[in-house]
């Protein structure tokens, strides 16, 4: 009988030999997986600090505060494809609110901008005040309404400056995943501390140029910056066919409140004439000291009755109560004011708009202090 062959199995040397290869190309696989991410995370990694280098720059070339906001809103969210970015400032004396208002701008027409008074309310809303928060959108963190397109992740980005908190820059995502706990937050901190030493700068710089456009005793803008602002508005006035009021305040016998109190007195008594009459004012409203104890107040877009109301509430603020001097004298105080309107339709060149707009408010307090003063005279600018 014919013997037959038998295949014999593997034995154990041959069998571990082949677990390690298995095991060696198992290794090698995840060792290219690992480093196919470690290369597209630095291709990504690398994407980002190029972004954020662009961004930085923009940031630091920026032309004055509404360019610096407009760069940390909208520029931010074209080049990191956001949904959402929104910057809240703490402004609880209003600085900022004023420094745009000097420069034409009011805050509320920023898009994406917030301005909050309540320091404490607003805080409390942060999870985190020292570093950025990432995570899913939460509804407790904003302090505005809801962005129209839905936002599924955040960074909150505190804008820190050396006396405190200055605001937090919010950046929105529709990808949930887009900001989690657990992603690096390095980019995110030199972006948030880069943004608020560029607020801290460009804050300051305003605070230098409307030093030099207000008056030093009464805090109100100057002769000149009132000349610069009247030309600005009577051309919006008339390219958009807008009324343009403005009033002539005048201090009733303030000489006789000089020569009985003294100088230092009537200088004290400029200052409340002024804290009163800006109390009345809307941001957009601008009064400036044109001469003495004379205040003109432009107000765009405010026809004649508006402005007459307004101009009859400025007087009984200032006849209200008297003004008490450090020196314990009581002065009674009242005034007599002028108004005049540019209806948007009048002929001329814009200076002889603006001269003649001036001259009629003028022509009305003169009006008013002829007859009795303490009282409101007004008249539309001849068309």
């Amino acid at each position: 009988m014919a013997r037959q062959s038998v295949t014999p199995f593997p034995t154990s040397a041959a069998t571990k030999g082949m677990q390690r290869v298995d095991e060696l190309e198992a290794e090698n696989q995840a060792l290219r997986q690992l480093l196919h991410k470690l290369t597209s995370d630095a291709a990504y990694n690398e994407s980002v600090m190029q972004r954020f280098q662009e961004r930085e720059l923009g940031l630091l070339s920026a032309q004055d505060l509404p360019d610096l906001i407009e760069r940390l809103t909208s520029g931010l969210r074209t080049s990191f494809g956001l949904e959402s970015v929104r910057l809240v400032l703490l402004d609880p004396y209003g600085v900022i609110e004023e420094l745009l208002a000097a420069l034409g701008v009011q805050s509320c027409h920023i898009p994406h901008l917030y301005l909050e008074r309540d320091v404490r309310r607003t805080l409390d809303r942060y999870p985190d005040l020292h570093r950025p928060w990432l995570g899913p959108w939460v509804r407790r963190h904003q302090p505005f309404p809801s962005p129209q397109t839905p936002v599924r992740s955040e960074a909150l980005l505190p804008l820190r400056q050396p006396d405190g908190i200055a605001g937090f820059l919010h950046l929105g995502s529709a990808d949930p995943h887009r900001f989690h706990p657990d992603q690096g937050t390095e980019f995110l901190d030199r972006l948030g501390r880069l943004a608020a030493v560029c607020l801290e700068n460009a804050v300051n710089r305003e605070r230098l140029r409307l030093a030099g456009l207000t008056d030093g005793l009464t805090g109100l803008y100057n002769r000149r910056h009132l000349d610069t602002r009247l030309a600005e508005e009577v051309a919006r006035a008339r390219r958009h066919r807008l009324a343009l009021s403005c009033l002539f305040i005048d201090a009733d016998h303030f000489k006789q409140i000089n020569d009985r109190f003294g100088h230092a007195a009537g200088d004290q008594v400029l200052i409340a004439l002024a804290k009163r009459i800006r109390d009345q004012l809307r941001t957009s409203d601008l009064a400036a000291r044109y001469g003495g104890e004379e205040i003109a107040v432009l107000l765009p877009q405010t026809d004649l009755d508006n402005a007459t109301r307004l101009a009859e509430r400025i007087r009984e603020a200032v006849i209200a109560s008297p003004v008490e001097t450090t020196d314990g004298a009581v002065i009674p105080l009242t005034v007599s004011i002028g108004v005049a309107t540019l209806a948007g339709l009048e002929k001329g060149t814009l200076d002889e708009q603006a001269r003649e707009l001036l001259e009629a408010a003028d022509r009305q307090v003169y009006r008013a202090q002829e007859s009795r003063r303490i009282r409101v005279c007004a008249m539309p600018v001849s068309a």
